[in-house]
């Protein structure tokens, strides 16, 4: 790798292959640490600066892709304008959304080179791993790096329950677009293999541990799989077996039990005690966060305005519902609605919905660009995911890696040849 770098002054080939190995070493931290890929987005940027033609680089903003992303962090600049909130909070709320800034230089930099499906394949591999380490700490506790004794780190190496199932949710469902090709082109032992990694990822979530978020999620994106790629009966085929799986899995893991079960005991112990539960927060956050909303509809109160917001709305004692004070109101569309009104989520469907668009259409890049957009639109109901570090970042590594190789499949095709 260092004679590579070395001979990068020179060669304009292996500057591109700096900034693809970059890509791939930063996209492989993510499963495991947050401060390396800040840094590492950092370096990947110098990288590409040395790269970037600037006139193509223009033109390539003028997309609906590359371009809505910068509304949205434009508007969330400009929304610091009218905030009630210090300006420290203002900072703080508008950071979030920049990362979505690093968008229109992926498309641009993998519409060039031919190394994306590396980046994604090392996140895979990477987040294989870490099901390894999650089986590991499960067996023995004391080796996680999160705080021993806490049943919240149960099978946690590092980060978090719901990172680490939004991890597997999406390595799970991306695989079965592979299996299912190797299996028409009758490569059998490639399938298994890639089966047992998909089975692997379930398991986990099975017997080990999962997100509420994530038994949402998956059974959405599997459905989508098979309604793209599959004829009706083999979709009553498996849709038969997954009914008897999933019952055998509710059998035989107490852990599946206790997790769904907490959906209605939540429930109910935030309507009959007021107990300040998961679904009782959230209830409470929406329920404050459209009457926010109704009170400013057009622009919204402004960038970090939502923890003064709730301040001011919050009754009762504080271990109860409705005295808790929040800065997220863990809805990603009334995080936006509260601070930058309809504007604000006019411009974050318009980005949903054009890199949707953009990936509809064969091949695996393709289709791990669309379960990427679909996992955050549909994780956003219960989170504010594509401001959260860890799923925005899978948000705008996946959508602009894979992005950007689509986009030149496309223009391959259309040209009949490669230029680059």
């Amino acid at each position: 790798m260092l004679s590579v770098m070395a001979s990068a002054r020179h060669d304009p080939f292996a500057r591109i292959l700096n900034v693809d190995l970059v890509a791939v070493l930063v996209t492989a931290l993510l499963p495991w640490s947050t401060s390396g890929v800040g840094i590492g987005m950092l370096v990947w940027l110098a990288a590409l600066a040395a790269t970037l033609e600037l006139r193509p680089f223009l033109r390539s903003l003028q997309r609906p892709i590359s371009l809505l992303p910068i509304a949205l962090v434009a508007l969330a600049a400009i929304g610091t304008l009218w905030s009630d909130a210090s300006w420290s909070a203002r900072l703080y709320a508008f950071s979030p959304a920049t990362k979505l800034l690093f968008l229109p230089f992926l498309f641009y930099h993998f519409e060039r080179s031919t190394r994306g499906l590396w980046v994604l394949v090392a996140f895979l591999a990477s987040c294989t791993l870490l099901t390894a380490a999650s089986w590991i700490v499960a067996i023995q506790p004391g080796l996680s790096l999160k705080e021993p004794g806490d049943p919240a780190t149960y099978g946690i190496f590092v980060k978090n329950y719901i990172d680490q199932s939004q991890e597997f949710v999406l390595c799970t469902v991306v695989l079965a677009y592979p299996i299912i090709t190797l299996l028409r082109d009758g490569k059998i032992r490639e399938a298994l293999l890639l089966t047992a990694v998909a089975a692997n990822f379930i398991l986990n979530m099975a017997f080990v541990v999962v997100s509420r978020t994530a038994l949402v999620t998956l059974p959405v994106m599997l459905a989508v799989f098979a309604m793209a790629h599959l004829r009706w009966k083999t979709n009553l085929l498996l849709c038969l077996a997954a009914i008897a799986l999933g019952a055998l899995a509710w059998t035989a893991s107490p852990h599946l039990r206790t997790t769904t079960e907490r959906f209605t005991r939540d429930y109910r112990l935030y309507k009959e005690l007021n107990e300040p539960t998961s679904i009782g927060l959230r209830l409470e956050f929406w329920e404050k966060s459209l009457r926010f909303f109704a009170e400013a509809p057009v622009i919204g109160h402004g960038t970090g305005s939502t923890r003064g917001l709730f301040e001011a709305a919050a009754t009762g004692p504080a271990g109860l519902a409705q005295g808790h004070v929040i800065g997220n109101p863990h809805n990603q569309t009334l995080n936006v609605a509260v601070q930058w009104g309809m504007f604000g989520v006019v411009i974050l469907y318009a980005m949903w919905f054009a890199h949707f668009s953009l990936f509809r259409g064969e091949g695996m890049a393709a289709w791990i660009g669309l379960m990427v957009v679909l996992q955050n639109i549909f994780s956003s109901l219960f989170n504010s995911h594509l401001f959260d570090f860890h799923e925005g970042w899978m948000y705008v590594l996946g959508v602009g890696v894979a992005g950007g190789t689509v986009l030149r499949a496309r223009r391959t095709d259309s040209s009949g040849t490669d230029r680059s």
